[in-house]
């Protein structure tokens, strides 16, 4: 008679058997496929302008405009704007496109020890104010539409708010705005990175800085992966091996990964700004975040917003950015909650022809 421990192993040793195969198989597979192969931002574009590390395009356009005011979109330090355009079918830069926007984008390439006395204000009063007025000199344009992307979308708030003069709309995606609004929070894991860098003693952060000159991109990708634990332990044991028979799934995966792993250090002063006066002491939903010796007012920013923010969103709380909608002095404010993640939010295979959508229109509505 078979015992039952004998059935156990011998289901174990096929499993092992099936799992040895996958791996040989997944292994073939990888072995085929070269980096140049998984690309990532490869919509066509043009460089216009370089100054120091930073670059400033304009995508080729692939449909006649229905939009008058040129976009521009603005991504943050911690990571790439290549998410925004991760493959020709999960592309926000594509879907604008054929939406008829005139696109243009800010690179702020791979800041080294070089960069570490930059500061938020060089990137939103000298680097960004300077690619505004060389698109309107290009485009014959007065004012122009940011775009703003995370940590990117505190600088597209902080410079509408500085710079109303030449902002036509402003558009918000996973941007916090009240790094605080966690707190009360009923969703505990919305807020885990606000309650670790909260947790922080402000000499570390000025220890890691002023030695290292940056926040490495290794060190916030660690942060990041700690947050979901299991999915960081099981994405290259079951997701990958689930994945190598279906190349389209294969592809993404390899696509996501190498963002993921292209994480560029953060400048070391504006690193400090980030998460001391914004994360730890919240100064801008209070009214106490300076630039350039002036106080950035969100009351200033009086032009149409729309923010767009990730319900299921572990990294920005939706707290965190609904908060902009009581402190602005704009009347025409559109907040538009997606069930997504953060990341979700641009590759979700739901998401980004939604969230094209959602942008184009609205801008039309007011721009067309």
């Amino acid at each position: 008679m078979t015992k039952p421990h004998d059935t156990a192993f011998s289901s174990f040793l096929k499993d092992f058997a099936e799992n040895v195969g996958k791996f040989h198989k997944a292994a073939n597979v990888l072995a085929g496929i070269r980096n140049e192969d998984i690309d990532v931002g490869a919509t066509p574009k043009t460089l216009v302008l370089r100054r120091d590390k930073v670059e400033l395009f304009r995508y080729e356009p692939t449909a006649e405009h229905t939009v008058g005011t040129p976009v521009l979109i603005i991504y943050g330090l911690i990571g790439r704007y290549t998410i925004a355009d991760l493959q020709s079918d999960r592309s926000l830069v594509r879907g604008l496109l054929a939406a008829g926007i005139d696109l243009w984008l800010i690179d702020w390439g791979r800041p080294g020890r070089g960069e570490r006395w930059l500061t938020m204000d060089d990137y939103v009063d000298d680097y960004i104010h300077e690619a505004v007025q060389r698109i309107c000199r290009a485009t014959g344009h007065d004012k122009v539409t940011l775009l703003g992307i995370c940590e990117g979308g505190v600088f597209t708030t902080c410079y509408a708010a500085l710079h109303p003069e030449k902002v036509k709309n402003l558009v918000l995606t996973v941007t916090p705005i009240d790094f605080h609004a966690d707190i009360d929070d009923p969703s505990a894991d919305h807020g885990l990175l606000n309650i670790w860098t909260r947790s922080l003693a402000p000499e570390d952060i000025d220890r890691m800085v002023d030695t290292l000159g940056v926040i490495p991109g290794e060190f916030m990708g660690s942060i990041f992966s700690l947050m979901t634990p299991m999915r960081s332990l099981t994405k290259y044991n079951v997701d990958l091996i689930d994945t190598v028979g279906d190349k389209d799934k294969l592809m993404k995966f390899l696509r996501m990964e190498k963002w993921l792993a292209d994480r560029p250090d953060h400048p070391g002063a504006a690193g400090r700004q980030w998460l001391k006066e914004l994360y730890q002491e919240n100064r801008l939903v209070e009214g106490r975040f300076a630039l350039s010796g002036r106080i950035v007012d969100l009351r200033a920013i009086d032009v149409p917003v729309l923010n767009i923010f990730a319900l299921g969103d572990h990294i920005i709380p939706p707290t965190c950015s609904k908060a902009l909608g009581g402190k602005i002095g704009s009347t025409d404010y559109t907040e538009v909650p997606l069930l997504v993640g953060h990341v979700g939010l641009f590759v979700s295979s739901k998401s980004p022809g939604k969230l094209t959508k959602i942008i184009a229109e609205w801008l039309q509505a007011r721009d067309g």
